[in-house]
């Protein structure tokens, strides 16, 4: 038998690989990470952290229009697209090298190249060298997927493109109605733009709770963003520079960009991994795994928006280092994928952890709804119209909190901090009996006292 080159083969240098290498380097382990384009993965290089730093340059115009109630006259202001561009970029080189100085401090090679599998241990690098694993890690992500191929639909971009837009458009249709399409559609929006959102279903951020989705479509609209729902885009004709979508509810939308963020399939296409007897989950189209991340074959896992499972940079990052406790630390973790946060980095922000109300309802025969809408303090005199949402979602019969949603400015930084309590398993009391800190909006989240709904599910007879 040929001796192995290395104990771990990890396919993928983004959150998830680059834990799982280091962990295992760690541990002992001889680790080699193949990356074909850049350290850092979709959240670093082209998701997460470059569009949280567009938010935050979109944040500044509502400020600019806040200031004048507090007393500030600041001349018009000017923004400039390519200077934002150009920072954020430099930003994003920064933190690709350290994660290649973190992977290569921990002890890990690092190599530039794609990685297909020749059989279930040997992997063929671009340069024709061949390396044998005792395992292999697969965290390939995922990618923007554009949906059925309509007409025209070479002239859409995704948010991996709107990231290098060499102008910013002044008209932009963007197709979805999730995380990624609400966010890029807030960022546009602040920074100037006039932005269309076009979504399929009844309503955007299917599978939030009800009154979060129906509060953040009010606040969006009241920011100037139109959203037409229970339509699609079904071609776009080119107008030499211009764009024309053609929706299927029969209206037409002139704009001078088109972006689609429908959704995002895993990256398993090109690998293999029929070669390695790595099996594809039907239902998802990601990599199936078992509890421990591992797939049909037993030397190889896979971790993280490859499986298709909770596609959340935090939750790759926790699995691809249970997978190297489990495997190179002789210590089984399972992840535990109950009441893990999420946010939306919309205008407003959401927060959310734990239930929604019809889920509750669905799980818990008695159910205490606590929500409040208010405007925040500094909307007194900045004349600002928007209203902050929080609701606490009770199991009746427990006291326990089983969900929180938050709309608002800092529903992340906010929603980070209860979800502690949410897994704690407190109860509506000690949110109760916690001591309010005031003047902020937050302590609302202590001082509602009567629910504003209770649902009592009848037994069945």
């Amino acid at each position: 038998m040929a001796e192995d080159d290395v104990d771990l083969f990890v396919i993928g240098g983004g959150s998830g690989g680059v834990r799982a290498a280091r962990i295992a380097a760690g541990h002992g382990a001889r680790v080699m990470v193949a990356e074909e384009y850049r350290m850092g993965g979709t959240c670093v290089i082209r998701g997460c952290v470059p569009k949280k730093l567009l938010a935050y340059a979109s944040h500044i115009r509502h400020e600019i229009d806040d200031a004048a109630g507090f007393g500030w006259t600041i001349p018009a202001a000017s923004f400039d697209w390519s200077t934002l561009i150009a920072n954020k970029d430099e930003e994003i080189a920064r933190l690709e090298a350290i994660y290649t100085a973190n992977v290569e401090k921990a002890g890990a090679r690092i190599v530039k190249s794609r990685a297909v599998f020749e059989d279930a241990r040997t992997l063929r690098l671009d340069d024709g060298k061949t390396v044998r694993a005792k395992y292999i890690l697969i965290a390939t992500g995922g990618a923007p997927n554009h949906g059925r191929a309509i007409p025209g639909i070479e002239h859409v971009i995704s948010s991996n493109e709107a990231f290098h837009l060499p102008d910013l458009p002044k008209r932009i249709l963007i197709q979805g109605g999730g995380y990624i399409a609400l966010e890029f559609a807030c960022i546009f929006a602040g920074l100037g733009s006039d932005v269309t959102l076009v979504y399929r279903g009844d309503n955007i951020l299917r599978g939030f709770d009800d009154d979060v989705r129906t509060h953040v479509r009010a606040e969006m609209e009241k920011r100037g963003i139109t959203i037409l729902t229970g339509c699609t885009v079904d071609r776009i004709d080119s107008h030499g520079g211009e764009y024309t979508s053609h929706l299927s509810s029969g209206s037409s939308i002139a704009s001078d960009k088109v972006m689609f963020a429908i959704g995002r399939h895993p990256n398993v296409a090109n690998l293999g991994l029929e070669k390695a007897g790595v099996a594809i989950d039907p239902a998802s189209g990601g990599i199936a795994v078992d509890g421990f991340s591992r797939t049909s074959a037993p030397n190889i896992y896979a971790i993280g928006d490859v499986t298709h499972r909770i596609n959340l940079t935090p939750v790759a990052i926790r699995e691809g280092h249970a997978f190297a406790d489990t495997v190179f630390g002789k210590r089984p973790v399972e992840v535990d994928r109950d009441d893990i946060p999420t946010a939306v980095f919309s205008q407003p922000q959401v927060g959310t952890v734990g239930l929604t109300e019809a889920q509750a309802r669905a799980r818990y025969a008695v159910v205490d709804i606590y929500r409040t809408t208010f405007r925040p303090l500094k909307a007194t005199l900045s004349g600002s119209e928007s209203r902050y949402l929080m609701k606490l979602v009770v199991d009746g019969t427990t006291d326990r909190v089983v969900g929180c949603h938050i709309v608002g400015p800092d529903a992340a930084e906010l929603t980070q901090v209860v979800a502690i309590a949410v897994r704690m398993k407190a109860t509506k009391a000690d949110f109760d009996a916690t001591m309010a800190l005031h003047p902020t909006s937050a302590e609302e989240l202590v001082t509602m006292r009567t629910p504003t709904a209770r649902y009592v599910r009848e037994a069945a007879e």
